[in-house]
């Protein structure tokens, strides 16, 4: 019985219990952890995004993707100010 007393003493001490046990301290561990949840997923959403556009943009020889592709890349690099694609042909 001493041991299972020692067992509960010590597993009530333990931080994930602390917060649990609080209120204030549980809701403010949700936010920030719903925060930590929405920055990853918009990060590597657009990083996906953002890869796979470059990627598609490499296969100029599909007539219709190929070009829209090309022109989408050209409208990201013209927004981050990188130029375009064709910057030396214009």
């Amino acid at each position: 019985m001493r041991h299972l007393t020692r067992e509960v003493e010590k597993l009530n001490g333990h931080r994930f219990i602390a917060v649990q046990n609080s209120v204030p301290r549980l809701i403010l561990f949700q936010f920030t952890r719903g925060l930590a949840f929405g920055l990853g997923s918009v990060l590597g959403a657009s990083l996906l995004v953002s890869v796979l556009t470059w990627w598609l943009s490499q296969f100029e020889f599909l007539p219709i993707i190929g070009d829209w592709m090309a022109q989408l890349a050209d409208e990201f690099e013209r927004a981050t100010g990188n130029g375009g694609i064709n910057q030396g042909n214009q």
